[in-house]
C-alpha cells in the first residue's frame, strides 16, 4: 500500500496534531465528570514550569511559574 492510498487518521485529516486532539479529548472528559472528581481533575490540569535566564553564559536563578502567571 502506498503512502497516498493509506488511511489517514481523522485528526490529521482535520489539520490537527495528535497532542491537540488528545488535549481536546481530555478537556471533554473532564467536563463530563461529576463532583468531586471534576475538581480533582481540574487541579491536576494546572501546568508548572521554570524559566531560567542566561547572562554572559551563566544561568541565573530559575523562576517557577504556572500557566496563569502571565
Amino acid at each position: 500500500m502506498s503512502a497516498t492510498t493509506a488511511a489517514v487518521p481523522f485528526w490529521r485529516a482535520a489539520g490537527m496534531t495528535y497532542i491537540g486532539y488528545s488535549n481536546i479529548c481530555a478537556a471533554l472528559v473532564r467536563n463530563c465528570l461529576k463532583e468531586p472528581f471534576k475538581s480533582e481533575a481540574a487541579s491536576r490540569e494546572k501546568v508548572h514550569f521554570s524559566i531560567s535566564k542566561w547572562t554572559d553564559g551563566k544561568q541565573e536563578k530559575p523562576t517557577v511559574r504556572t500557566e496563569s502567571d502571565d
